[in-house]
Order: structure tokens, then sequence, then C-alpha cells
């Protein structure tokens, strides 16, 4: 899996296309999406297997997952009942397993759960899995993560928001406030 540092980054960097005004809190959350799949790791704790379908990488990495997330956090925010906004936030969460499909390890994400009890990898994965505790990255390897990271998510994710973030020049709907 990519670092939590990175899932955020790649959804973050994704918030202008949901044309609000209101850009930072949007991406603060959107990150906070981002994030949340990987809070299926209390399931180890619980005695889940990593492959079983609620286990990690499993159904709380799935797009069926991300969906459900977005139409929540939507239905609580009331200035966020826009389509655009819904759709940024469901990107920013199925991100999140679409970016573990792109690393070295793993058994694979459930991104088609609870339809398809699969696990998936993209044909080409080039970000490597990411250590888990911090004492990890204070080693060679730790450094080639990171490295890995950049190039492959962190670059791309800020040309992304720079080309998205232009098009906010142009009239935006205010409906995001």
């Amino acid at each position: 899996m990519p670092t939590v540092l990175t899932h955020a980054v790649a959804a973050a960097a994704r918030a202008p296309m949901a044309r609000t005004r209101r850009l930072w809190p949007l991406a603060a959350v959107g990150a906070a999406c981002a994030v949340a799949p990987d809070l299926d790791v209390v399931g180890f704790a619980l005695g889940v297997d990593y492959g079983d379908p609620l286990g990690h990488r499993g159904l709380s990495h799935s797009l069926a997952a991300a969906a459900l997330l977005a139409a929540v956090v939507v239905a609580c925010v009331p200035g966020w009942r826009r389509p655009a906004v819904g759709l940024y936030l469901f990107a920013a969460t199925a991100s999140h397993g679409l970016l573990d499909m792109l690393t070295d390890g793993g058994l694979g994400v459930a991104l088609l759960e609870p339809f398809v009890n699969e696990r998936l990898f993209f044909p080409v994965r080039p970000v490597e899995v990411s250590p888990i505790g911090l004492s990890g990255f204070l080693t060679r390897r730790g450094a080639e993560v990171i490295a890995s990271e950049a190039l492959w998510v962190w670059l791309p994710s800020a040309l992304a928001f720079a080309l998205l973030a232009r098009g906010l020049r142009q009239p935006a709907d205010d409906g995001g406030r």
C-alpha cells in the first residue's frame, strides 16, 4: 500500500474537480475519505484474515464502499449536495484502492466487492509497497518507498492539481460556498 500521506495527497490534488470556492475544506475531507479505507486494519485485532472480504484491502477498498462514503458525506453537509462534490468525494475515496493496485506487494484489492470476491492488481505495479510503522521509513527501503511515491503519485498529483485549479479561474458554481 502507498503511505497514508500519499493517499491524502492524491485525493486532495483532485479537489478542484468539484468546482467550489471552498476548495481547502473539501480537499481536507477528500484526503480523509482517501485514508478511510485503511481503517480496515482494525480487523487484524479482531481476528479477521487478510484475505477475507472484510480483511485488509477488502470491502472497504471497493468502489461500492467509496460510493457509500461519498453519499454519506454529501448528505451530511448541506452546502455540498451537488453532483460535482459527490463525484469528487467518490473519486477521492476510490483512489485509495486504485493506488493500492499499483503497489508491488500484498494480496491485491477487492475493488469490485461485494459483487465480485476477487483481489485485483494492475498489470503494471511501479509503486513500492509501504513499510508498516515509522521505523520502517528510517531505512534505505523507506527512502525507496518515498522516492517511488514521489515519482508515481506526488508528481502526477501536483500536475493534476495545477491543471484542475487553472479551471477554477473560470466562474465556479458557488453551491459549495
